[in-house]
């Protein structure tokens, strides 16, 4: 039996391909910063609440930022598959 095709994807021109490539690889860079700053810099705020016996500050920074380093590369490769098939679709203009 064939493989049924999944739902095909807009097709994007080369323009609209590379903003919305900087657009979301801007965003995800933000959040990477805004982790790794916000784990460092509430780390004294966070350091009297515990989990699982151990201090909040030490699981975020041992833990959590790298579940979310993970979910950020995760989510760049699914996006980028995504856009670029939609890019691949487009007939490329002849000159």
């Amino acid at each position: 039996m064939d493989k049924p095709q999944p739902p095909a994807a807009p097709q994007l021109t080369r323009l609209q391909h590379w903003h919305k490539t900087r657009r979301m690889t801007a965003l995800l860079l933000s959040l990477w910063m805004l982790t790794g700053f916000c784990a460092a810099f509430f780390a004294r705020e966070l350091a009297g609440l515990s989990v699982f016996g151990w201090p909040l500050s030490f699981y975020l920074a041992a833990q959590g930022a790298s579940l979310v380093y993970l979910g950020i590369i995760a989510f760049y490769a699914w996006r980028m598959r995504r856009l670029d098939r939609a890019a691949r679709q487009q007939p490329e203009p002849s000159a």
